[in-house]
């Protein structure tokens, strides 16, 4: 039985554009920039079963500077944004939502003109909010004032991302959440999490709405 979603809300990095490959070429330059250890690329797999605060207590990322960092990397982002493409099937997703009356939201830390130029016109113009520059862990506020601004019960709200961050802030808004298995964290670590739905792919989304 499919639950009436009314609204979905998308992470982007990870979960509808394939950055992570990117973020692994700059890290070490950010890493330098910012006083922290460089990546471990053969401890990867370690590295995806953690969560967003045991990768920054791995790396000894300082607290105060990570607003700096994510405007740095925001900025590089952009200027790096044709090496950044969406996942194969996410526009169809996307395009279906809308098409059977789901109202479609990106929420995350990245820049709305970085998430627009990878969704392309025709695409962007079909989310019907935006809620970019959250911090790391900032999501909640995000999630609370979209709520409010479509006035809309938390349970048919569905939150979809890659990280165990986007459960934990789904969760605490009162959210379905669901977990993608082609984002940065490893799917048998997002399924210990036990969320709502684990996507295998885009188009099992549509499978539940």
């Amino acid at each position: 039985m499919t639950i009436p979603y009314k609204l979905v809300i998308f992470d982007f990095d990870g979960t509808l554009a394939d950055s992570f490959g990117w973020f692994l070429d700059i890290f070490d330059e950010v890493a330098d920039k910012f006083g922290y250890d460089r990546g471990d690329r053969d401890n990867l797999c370690a590295l995806r079963d953690m969560g967003a605060r045991e990768l920054l207590s791995h790396h000894r990322v300082p607290m105060w500077k990570l607003p700096m960092i994510m405007t740095h990397v925001r900025r590089l982002q952009g200027q790096h944004i044709d090496r950044i493409a969406l996942f194969d099937g996410i526009g169809e997703v996307i395009t279906t939502l809308k098409r059977q009356g789901v109202t479609v939201a990106v929420v995350t830390s990245n820049a709305r003109e970085n998430v627009e130029t990878v969704l392309g016109a025709d695409i962007a113009t079909l989310i019907d909010h935006y809620a970019c520059g959250a911090s790391l862990f900032g999501k909640g506020p995000k999630f609370k004032a979209l709520l409010k601004s479509v006035g809309l019960e938390p349970g048919c709200v569905l939150c979809v991302g890659d990280e165990i961050r986007d459960i934990e802030a789904g969760r605490m808004a009162g959210f379905k959440v669901g977990a993608v298995s082609w984002g940065f964290a490893n799917p048998d670590r997002l399924r210990r999490e036990n969320p709502d739905h684990l996507f295998e792919r885009p188009q099992d989304i549509l499978k539940v709405i």
